[in-house]
């Protein structure tokens, strides 16, 4: 199964934040960030997924299939956290393509995690994140 092998095979680092240290599996190829957490029941505390983009710009995110509501943090090159968007709701799966909601930011790197979780973490506008350990983009 697609989902199975695109698990298997992600990286996890940790992702320092002003509260905590984050475990974060690593979206670096086009189909790892398609796939994200599609079909996620659940996320333990301070895990999640960091997507890493080949560049920093305008991003928006489908939230197809997407089980659990989500905070999302979209991050500068430099570390900087540029918007949280706090508890993105789940869509029905029964919802039309054509009518799932877009998340929109200009980031690098966008960060996922359980609802409720970036402000327990510290994770606001203006914070900086240590992403020293954070791979660069695959290249497609």
């Amino acid at each position: 199964m697609f989902s199975a092998l695109v698990a298997a095979a992600l990286a996890v680092v940790v992702v320092h934040a002003p509260k905590a240290d984050l475990r974060l599996e690593v979206a670096r190829t086009e189909a790892q960030r398609e796939y994200g957490l599609m079909n996620r029941t659940s996320l333990p505390k301070h895990t999640g997924m960091i997507f890493v983009f080949p560049q920093d710009g305008k991003i928006a995110f489908w939230m197809k299939d997407t089980l659990i509501p989500l905070d999302m943090v979209f991050v500068g090159a430099d570390g900087t956290v540029r918007l949280v968007d706090r508890n993105v709701a789940t869509v029905p799966p029964s919802l039309p393509d054509g009518r799932i909601p877009l998340e929109n930011g200009v980031a690098k790197y966008v960060i996922e995690l359980p609802a409720g979780e970036a402000i327990l973490d510290g994770i606001v506008t203006g914070a900086r994140l240590n992403l020293a350990d954070v791979p660069s983009a695959a290249q497609n």
